[in-house]
């Protein structure tokens, strides 16, 4: 018996979802979506980092860090950043040195707080982080191709209702 050629496993790439994906019996339905969302996630952003290293040299983490500050369009402390991208203030710390080692942010001690440090791209970060943006937005348009438009526009209301069920799911669960 030989797999469907779209089968992740003829091509030597293994993950969670895949052997759950054509033997249903005795598994949720839940189980398995949540499976297929984690192996796609996984599989774009490896993607993602992979041509990050190849094209630019740099990292996920660098580039989020770099997207923050544009985002914010202005400073933001260490805290703020490490709240937004979800990581420790010591990962921050450490990352933003090398950045600003690079010319890509600069860093300035609050004048309000003197244990808070903002940062800031600098022009050249703006520039670099402009490069990779444009690179990366072309890479995830690659990556949903294969998707019609409104099979994009379907999966991301699908999407939309899945994040609220879970965040309903949380909140209850703490209150």
């Amino acid at each position: 018996m030989t797999a469907p050629p779209d089968d992740l496993a003829t091509r030597g790439t293994v993950d969670a979802e895949t052997p759950l994906a054509h033997h249903p019996a005795g598994h949720k339905d839940e189980l398995r979506l949540w499976l297929r969302l984690l192996a796609t996630a996984n599989l774009i952003e490896g993607e993602v980092r992979r041509r990050l290293r190849a094209a630019f040299h740099t990292t996920l983490p660098r580039f989020d860090l770099l997207a923050q500050l544009h985002r914010a369009g202005g400073a933001l402390t260490l805290g703020e950043i490490s709240r937004r991208m979800m990581v420790s203030n010591g990962n921050i710390t450490g990352l933003a040195a090398r950045l600003e080692a690079e010319g890509l942010v600069e860093r300035r001690v609050s004048e309000a707080d003197r244990r808070a440090q903002w940062l800031r791209l600098t022009p050249k970060g703006r520039r670099e982080f402009s490069r990779q943006s444009a690179a990366h937005e072309e890479w995830i348009a690659e990556i949903f191709a294969g998707l019609a438009e409104e099979e994009r526009a379907a999966l991301f209301r699908l999407l939309a209702r899945a994040k609220q069920s879970a965040q309903a799911a949380l909140a209850e669960d703490t209150a």
